[in-house]
């Protein structure tokens, strides 16, 4: 005879508590994406923070832990996003190359979406010491691995030029989509989408031989 007792309220209640932990994680990283690229890291408060996303300061502290805890966990959470798009977006197509492309529209397209994530990247990504260097490093080796697979689909389709040292290219594929997609956002907002991803797989098109 079964001894399962059937779930209770409270067993329900936690069933539910990761959907909306995840709907108050996006929330808090929309605005805390909104507000840091206002005004730097250092300038905001989880006041604020709590106060642009809704919710209150001690949903913000017992979900999040600390300011820095929170900022770190919420680059998790943008990166997860992207890492996502990009990996949906993997195999649509038969030819690497395209894929690639379509990768690299993607990675254009949630910076389009969440501009002020990557502008956080950016400024804080290459500060030593920095306070998040941990957690760069590691979602940075993530997205480095996502673009590596995709130069490794290229190499065993196309004749590539080996002189180029992988993990350097797919490093300057990375810095590139960054660069690109913030100097378009900054500077040339006239210019699109599709001119900023030509622009950076100029890159592959140089590793591949014709």
């Amino acid at each position: 005879m079964s001894t399962t007792e059937p779930a209770g309220p409270g067993q329900a209640e936690k069933k539910r508590r990761p959907e909306r932990t995840n709907a108050t994680k996006q929330r808090l990283f929309e605005a805390s994406m909104e507000l840091i690229g206002e005004r730097g890291a250092a300038g905001v408060t989880v006041d604020e923070i709590a106060a642009a996303a809704g919710v209150s300061k001690g949903t913000v502290y017992y979900n999040f832990g600390s300011k820095s805890d929170l900022i770190a966990q919420l680059l998790r959470h943008g990166v997860d996003i992207m890492l996502g798009r990009l990996q949906d977006i993997q195999g649509q197509s038969s030819d690497p190359l395209e894929s690639m492309k379509n990768m690299v529209g993607q990675a254009m397209e949630f910076m389009d979406d969440y501009p002020s994530f990557a502008r956080l990247w950016v400024s804080e990504n290459w500060r030593t010491p920095g306070e998040w260097s941990a957690v760069f490093a590691e979602l940075r080796a993530e997205l480095l691995a996502v673009i590596g697979s995709a130069v490794k689909r290229v190499a065993d389709g196309y004749k590539v030029d080996e002189s180029i040292a992988r993990g350097s290219l797919e490093a300057a594929i990375f810095g590139a989509i960054f660069v690109v997609g913030l100097d378009r956002q900054t500077y040339n907002p006239e210019r699109t989408r599709e001119q900023s991803v030509a622009a950076v797989m100029t890159i592959m098109h140089g590793y591949v031989i014709k």
